[in-house]
């Protein structure tokens, strides 16, 4: 059934009307023309190129271009020494070496050596003269005695076997026996002369590949890399010539020998290399010094990874180039942690610090000695000073005066072991740090009005140890006597306290240690730094900055804490000390030094802890304070059962110098205890304070208080 569709719109395009009657024309569509055809040399260029740049190529490539090098060189280096052998080359190339050098000695010396080889030479060609005749000579007198010989042995094999044919036997059989060896050269020339010239091109190429006599593209990749190649002479003249120093350009280029001879040899010094340059005449070292950062890249390193210091000898710089990398990697943990047997000797030892370029350990002597740690803030600082007082701390007989003005418990591990530890950033602190190391400098003039009296006397070391000391020299705050605590005047209560120390508190062991940041003249005054023997600055920003924390002597002769990377050299350390062990003619070391951190830090502050009888750690320091001298001596003994008379007396001065000073004697502390019921006895013909006795009259004096309190 069909349906019939009604559309209710009229289309707005109705279609065009078709004309049955029209002829119908059909559009043959051509088809799409061929691709014109690629010329033949377009396709074979593609074809070369594709082939010549293919990465087999390129190595095939280098392959044969390397190994015809490799004969090429070794015959022109052959060529070279047999020249340098038959004639007086070598030597004219050393005299103008010498010469370039400014070094008229060794020219003197190898002008000399030139006339004997010349006229050892002319004496050979003279001996040649006559050699032929002699030779003549010495042949037919060497056949005739050689016939002689064998018919004479004839003549004994013939009587000695009745036939006389045995005269000529030794005879025949020697002329046979020449007769073989002609033989045997006849069959061995042919092939012989067939090798021989492979066999010479083998030695050619052998000697070529062993001096790598080929471009640097052509080499293998692993000793055409760039990257920490290792340090040869030839590298290092070719860096020293590409320096942009014009004199001593000029200088390499006049010397034959291409500039070898300014080198000492390159020794192997730790985690680098080592070596000696000899500079030319009309070079001066600070022109090396000063292009430091452009010597490292010329030696494919890093500028932290090259080191110039100026040695003893004249117009001679030290190099020392690291092994790519090597600077980056950790040196390993502190002796102080990994051995716990280890003790201290404040005057023999040396405090295990890190190790220097060389590889080799850092040790320094603390031994009367005031020390000053600076640079950047979070390099590494404290933890530095601090490796240093846990080693000093292992020696029972050193005690503390610790000021730690950042306050943030960098030195709490040593509650129990400073008799005074003060912690905090604010004035107040400051303050109190000023008084502590105002104490010392009254426990220095005691000591030393103590040695006047007796010269053999022998005090007890006192470390006063202020760390962040910038803000006790930046303290704003004036005391009641119109005094600052701070500043650089000779008003200023915390720098003329550590001026007096610096003076003359070495000689009766009262030592001043000083951690500071970022040192300028306002927060480091120039006094008070150069009052230190010992001077290590991490890094530093500016050239400025290093001559102020190591002196104008250590930075002239190469050390260069600006020069370290802010942020990856932490720990590492320029020092300047006689204290430490440095490379004869250098001014300073650079040192990496051990990092304890906290939890280690502690375990060895309990080990120094356990060597000693106890210490009450003093808190805050109030000078003029009301103190209760019996509840002190019982915290002096701490768990002792015992000490003599005069080793409390110390611990009570060290406690609070300005109550327990000159004028507490032993009979005052006897009277003292004495006033509450306790008298003290001799032991061993010595006078002692016995722990029980004083907890008795503290006792005592509590019993005798209730009961003035009950009436």
């Amino acid at each position: 059934m069909s349906e019939n569709v009604v559309h209710l719109h009229k289309p707005t395009n109705p279609p065009a009307a078709v004309d049955e009657t029209a002829p119908t024309v059909l559009t043959v569509v051509p088809e799409p023309a061929p691709a014109r055809p690629v010329p033949l040399w377009v396709r074979s260029g593609r074809a070369v190129k594709r082939v010549a740049t293919d990465e087999r190529t390129k190595n095939t490539g280098r392959v044969v271009v390397r190994h015809g090098a490799y004969v090429a060189g070794g015959a022109r280096i052959v060529a070279r020494r047999t020249w340098d052998g038959r004639t007086g080359s070598r030597y004219e190339r050393m005299i103008r070496t010498a010469e370039a050098a400014g070094n008229l000695e060794a020219a003197e010396e190898w002008e000399e050596r030139l006339q004997r080889f010349r006229a050892a030479r002319h004496h050979r060609r003279m001996d040649l003269l006559h050699s032929p005749v002699e030779a003549a000579k010495g042949l037919a007198v060497g056949t005739g005695l050689g016939i002689g010989v064998l018919v004479g042995l004839g003549v004994v094999m013939a009587i000695s076997n009745g036939d006389i044919a045995d005269v000529i036997t030794p005879l025949a059989a020697t002329i046979d026996f020449i007769a073989l060896l002609i033989r045997i050269v006849q069959v061995v020339w042919g092939p012989l002369i067939s090798i021989g010239p492979f066999l010479a091109l083998l030695a050619l190429w052998t000697v070529g590949r062993h001096q790598q006599a080929a471009p640097q593209w052509a080499l293998p990749a692993h000793v055409r890399s760039s990257e920490g190649e290792p340090i040869t002479p030839s590298i290092v003249v070719k860096a020293l010539r590409d320096l942009g120093v014009p004199a001593l350009r000029n200088a390499i280029k006049e010397m034959g020998d291409a500039g070898a001879s300014m080198l000492g040899p390159i020794r192997i010094a730790g985690c680098g290399v080592e070596v000696d340059v000899t500079l030319p005449s009309g070079v001066a070292t600070n022109e090396v010094q000063g292009r430091r950062r452009k010597l490292a890249e010329n030696l494919t390193r890093h500028e932290h990874e090259v080191f110039i210091t100026i040695p003893e000898a004249a117009r001679t710089v030290r190099l020392w180039i690291a092994d790519s990398g090597a600077l980056d990697e950790p040196i390993g943990p502190s002796p102080l942690v990994t051995d716990e047997t280890m003790t201290a000797d404040y005057a023999k030892g040396k405090a295990p610090w890190g190790q220097d370029l060389r590889g080799d350990a850092a040790t320094i002597s603390l031994y009367q000695r005031h020390l000053l740690v600076t640079g950047l803030s979070n390099q590494g600082k404290t933890a530095a000073l601090r490796a240093l007082a846990l080693w000093l701390a292992l020696d029972k007989s050193v005690q503390f005066w610790i000021a730690d003005l950042k306050g943030i418990g960098d030195w709490a591990m040593f509650e129990g072991i400073a008799q005074v530890l003060i912690e905090g950033p604010s004035d107040d602190h400051v303050i109190q740090a000023t008084e502590m190391v105002e104490d010392a400098v009254e426990e220095m003039n005691r000591r030393i009005e103590e040695r006047r009296k007796d010269p053999s006397i022998v005090f007890a070391p006192l470390i006063v140890l202020v760390d962040e000391a910038q803000l006790a020299f930046m303290c704003p705050v004036v005391g009641d006597d119109k005094r600052p605590y701070g500043g650089s005047k000779a008003t200023s209560r915390y720098f003329m306290a550590v001026r007096k120390i610096h003076n003359q508190g070495r000689a009766v062991d009262v030592l001043m240690w000083q951690g500071t940041q970022d040192p300028t003249d306002q927060n480091l005054p120039k006094l008070v730094r150069e009052g230190a023997h010992t001077r290590a600055s991490l890094v530093l920003g500016t050239e400025s900055q290093a001559r102020m924390a190591l002196g104008d002597k250590a930075v002239d002769g190469g050390a260069a804490p600006h020069l370290l990377r802010q942020g990856l050299d932490k720990g590492t350390l320029v020092v300047a000390s006689d204290g430490i062990k440095i490379p004869a003619g250098q001014a300073s070391i650079t040192v990496r030094t051990h990092f304890i951190d906290d939890e280690p830090a502690t375990e060895v502050a309990d080990r120094a802890k356990a060597l000693r009888d106890g210490v009450t750690t003093l808190r805050v320091v109030d000078q003029g304070e009301e103190r209760d001298a019996l509840a002190d001596v019982a915290a002096v003994l701490g768990d002792a059962p015992r000490l003599r008379t005069n080793e409390v007396l110390k611990r009570l001065h060290a406690l609070a110098p300005s109550v327990y000073g000159d004028q507490w004697t032993n009979d005052r502390l006897k009277g003292l205890l004495e006033e509450h019921g306790e008298t003290p006895k001799k032991s061993h013909g010595v006078m002692v304070i016995h722990r029980d006795h004083v907890l008795r009259a503290l006792a005592n004096r509590d019993t005798e208080g209730s009961a003035s309190a009950a009436e």
